[in-house]
């Protein structure tokens, strides 16, 4: 626990360190009439939480507390933080972002041995060319939906440590831990009003090392891929079905907006904090599921397939609070 000490210290001193740089270098977020905040914000804060993870996974390695080829397939993430922190300096087009994360993809893919079976409880699916190519497209697309849902303060960040730590509470891997802390010294920074903004590289690098987390687990037999998509279904859903509205709208997708539903929660007047806690109690009671699941050998699919209509009718909700077209 003393080393997991060191770790969170050193992720919450890197963010302020990258905080005073980006403030020096005028590496702002400024804002316009699609962003959810009023002041220019320094952002890349994610370098803080991408120095501190890799670092512990090499801790984790040479101490022999990892999987070698876990830890090669978490180590393919430093592709993504890359590219991903250029694109913050400089935003770059979105062609070498996607080769680069589908690089990153396929190499853990290798790494771990693929995505190995499918279990929907009443059928096992084990097909490796149709596994590994969901799995291929699920790591791009948690990838990016882990930045389009880092719009709020503290909401991707929080939402990486829940995920994280329930995860841990079944697997009981330092793996995790190490997750969690390499996040969580970087929310003091980042809670409302935020100091720093995570940027493409805190929030790409998230979405991909649970991605492979939760898929590694599966393999493992460890946390099966529908419980994983449960405890991660506020961000994927909202995520999934607001851009299939703006395909619907033939709206330009690579444009930025502010229609996610936790976007429009903050519109119609809840802070930044109210919504963060509101997410937070709702993936508490997703995990409370899980455990029901686990506990008592029900199909967990049943309780996706509840999930996704629940939040489907949460999504009305807010519809009809703040319309999806104004």
């Amino acid at each position: 626990m003393t080393v997991l000490f060191i770790f969170l210290l050193l992720s919450f001193v890197l963010t302020y360190l990258v905080k005073y740089l980006a403030d020096k270098k005028n590496l702002m977020d400024v804002p316009n009439e699609r962003s959810s905040h009023s002041i220019p914000t320094p952002r890349g804060g994610g370098l803080a939480i991408a120095i501190t993870w890799f670092s512990g996974i090499c801790y984790l390695f040479f101490t022999h507390q990892i999987e070698q080829n876990l830890f090669y397939a978490l180590l393919s993430g430093i592709l993504i933080s890359g590219i991903s922190f250029l694109d913050d300096i400089y935003t770059l087009k979105s062609l070498p972002r996607i080769i680069v994360q589908s690089i990153s993809a396929f190499l853990t893919l290798y790494f771990i041995g693929g995505f190995q079976e499918l279990d929907l409880g009443f059928t096992i699916i084990t097909n490796t060319y149709l596994l590994n190519t969901i799995g291929f497209v699920g790591i791009l697309w948690f990838i990016n939906l882990f930045n389009f849902i880092d719009g709020i303060d503290g909401y991707s960040s929080t939402g990486a440590v829940i995920i994280s730590s329930v995860l841990y509470f079944f697997i009981q891997d330092i793996l995790l831990l190490m997750l969690v802390v390499s996040v969580l010294g970087f929310i003091p920074w980042n809670w409302q009003k935020a100091k720093i903004f995570m940027g493409d590289i805190g929030s790409t690098l998230l979405g991909f090392t649970i991605a492979v987390l939760i898929i590694n687990y599966n393999n493992l037999h460890q946390f099966s891929i529908i419980y994983g998509l449960i405890i991660t279904s506020v961000f994927w859903f909202d995520a999934t079905y607001t851009l299939f509205k703006r395909f619907r709208n033939k709206e330009k997708l690579s444009q930025a907006h502010r229609k996610h539903a936790y976007q429009r929660i903050v519109q119609f007047g809840f802070s930044h904090q109210k919504t963060v806690i509101i997410s937070i109690l709702i993936n508490l009671l997703f995990f409370g599921l899980i455990v029901i699941a686990k506990n008592y050998d029900i199909n967990a699919v049943y309780f996706l397939v509840i999930v996704i209509i629940g939040l489907f009718i949460l999504y009305k909700l807010i519809d009809s609070k703040k319309p999806f077209n104004p």
